[in-house]
């Protein structure tokens, strides 16, 4: 019996010593759904909505989506039709706060090159960069001016350089101003005299970009418009048919709930297909 336990001990420790050659690759990142929940957060800010979160505009969308859906259903006594209005209510907030953060993001494009210079000149004339940036706040661009007065509270508070880049990093949620202040805390921690050398050439590559996406973006919008509202045509179409509820009862059979079906099938996959092709493509925050 004591035999058997030897052999048992010696096979575990055979077994774990083995096992130690094959290590178990360890994933550090995140969960697709926190992922896109950080994702739309940042949309958020980058909208300008205060005192909203992720999870609340979510829960916004669930509850216009279900308003909706009792109303149609009030109006036409079709469960399908209102069903489709209802999933597109529902979406309607995200769209709002999308397109208000992409019109943001192209006004921040435009101004980041100025405010790079204004930064460039305070460190060239002799300023620290807190007062570099501080000095935003009334000689900056109008757009960015909040965000740097916010700033400036923050430092003149705490004293505290990099916390104070941290919050300001998290109100602009913007991949250029990750990259300025990356460079500036850089600068500010171990020293180094390529600091105008580096704004000189980001300054110069946000213009470039600036210009070449101005371009194309005005090339593309009556191609995007146009697809929007071959999209949209069809469902306002059968908007002005709710108002004759006897003309919506074909929908409400399970043939008439097919094609509706179909129809909002393809209208969704050839709207995200013509989205994928004309989308120019975005920076990613990389520099959290």
């Amino acid at each position: 019996m004591q035999g058997a336990g030897w052999g048992l001990l010696l096979g575990l420790g055979l077994a774990s010593i083995w096992w130690s050659f094959w290590p178990r690759s360890i994933r550090v990142g995140r969960r697709p759904g926190a992922r896109r929940l950080e994702r739309l957060q940042d949309q958020i800010v980058l909208a300008g909505v205060r005192g909203l979160g992720a999870r609340t505009l979510l829960v916004l969308c669930v509850t216009a989506g279900l308003l909706v859906l009792l109303l149609m259903f009030a109006v036409t006594r079709v469960w399908t039709v209102s069903g489709c209005f209802a999933v597109m209510a529902s979406w309607l907030p995200v769209a709002v706060v999308t397109a208000r953060a992409r019109r943001r993001r192209t006004r921040l494009r435009t101004v980041w090159p100025d405010a790079v210079d204004h930064v460039q000149s305070a460190v060239r004339a002799g300023l620290a960069l807190p007062e570099a940036l501080v000095q935003l706040a009334d000689r900056g661009p109008e757009e960015l001016r909040p965000a740097f007065e916010e700033f400036a509270h923050d430092y003149r508070a705490t004293g505290r350089f990099s916390e104070s880049l941290d919050l300001l990093k998290e109100r602009m949620a913007d991949p250029v101003a990750d990259r300025l202040i990356e460079a500036l805390r850089i600068a500010r921690d171990v020293g180094g005299t390529d600091l105008g050398r580096v704004l000189r050439t980001l300054s110069s590559f946000l213009r470039d970009d600036a210009r070449a996406r101005a371009e194309l973006e005005a090339r593309q919008s009556w191609t995007v418009n146009a697809a929007r509202l071959a999209m949209a045509a069809p469902w306002a179409v059968l908007l002005l048919l709710a108002t004759r509820g006897s003309t919506l009862q074909a929908y409400g059979t399970p043939a008439g709930a097919l094609v509706l079906a179909i129809g909002a099938g393809l209208s969704l996959v050839a709207y995200r297909v013509m989205v994928a092709i004309g989308r120019l493509p975005e920076e990613s925050r990389v520099l959290r």
